[in-house]
């Protein structure tokens, strides 16, 4: 029984040490989930925030669309009509005509929001299509990369023409134009490429050709219409062959007295 007694009170110092870890684990944990919690809010208050600027995809569509139609103008009106009411414009008009197919052919340019709804408006009008090709470029990266290099060089440009003002003489001021004149160039370059995309981006192309086939076929000439048309040909050509001889008339006078005199030569020779 002393034995008992003697071995639980050295068990019950460690039951109640490990208790109190418990406790201050949990109380831990307790703490750490309030401290989080209170980041979480502090995020969403905008007071902590670690999440990038996510910038505007930017991305050129495009589309070809070519068909046959049974009338050109009607097909053309319906296409107008579409384009008006979702504010596009026609870019480029152009028809041609072939053997036995009249051709028309459209450029379109229409805001990127209304990309899909032109597209599909006319995809109702058309029940088969020769080529129906849709194409979509991602240029997100190199508008990213283009700003920075703007940035980049007006910032350089800033600092060059800083120290345009400090030059102390007329061969500092000539170098630093030149090397102004070389970022001007490069920033005027990539403003344009800038305003290039942009351009291809707010505003999506779309090509249509439409046509039609016509009952023209080669005419069919007769037999007695290709014998008159040999006839007339021949009269022809021997008009030509004698108001040519009217334009040499010199030369032949000269060529029969030629003639004319040396056969008299021989006659007298012999």
């Amino acid at each position: 029984m002393k034995s008992f007694i003697t071995l639980l009170l050295l068990v019950l110092p460690l039951m109640c040490s490990k208790e109190n870890k418990e406790i201050d684990n949990s109380e831990t944990l307790f703490y750490d989930s309030e401290i989080i919690s209170d980041v979480k809010a502090s995020s969403v208050n905008g007071i902590v925030s670690t999440r990038q600027e996510v910038y505007p995809q930017k991305t050129i569509k495009e589309s070809f669309l070519r068909f046959e139609t049974q009338d050109l103008d009607k097909t053309y009106s319906l296409i107008h009509k579409t384009i008006q009411e979702n504010k596009g414009f026609v870019q480029e008009d152009r028809s041609n005509k072939s053997y036995n197919t009249i051709t028309r052919h459209l450029t379109i340019r229409i805001p990127s929001n209304n990309f899909k709804i032109v597209l599909d408006s006319i995809s109702k009008q058309v029940s088969y299509f020769d080529t129906k090709r849709i194409s979509s470029k991602d240029v997100t990266e190199e508008f990213i990369d283009l700003e920075a290099r703007l940035k980049a060089k007006q910032t350089l440009e800033k600092r060059y023409l800083e120290l345009l003002s400090k030059a102390k003489n007329v061969k500092e001021i000539l170098e630093i134009e030149r090397e102004l004149s070389m970022i001007r160039e490069e920033i005027e370059a990539k403003q344009g490429r800038l305003k290039y995309l942009e351009n291809k981006v707010s505003l999506s192309t779309l090509d249509i050709e439409f046509y039609k086939r016509t009952s023209e076929m080669g005419v069919t000439v007769s037999y007695g219409n290709k014998m008159w048309n040999a006839i007339k040909s021949g009269f022809n050509g021997l008009s030509i062959f004698f108001i040519g001889i009217l334009h040499i008339w010199p030369f032949i006078l000269l060529l029969i007295i030629t003639v004319f005199w040396f056969r008299r030569w021989l006659k007298k020779k012999k």
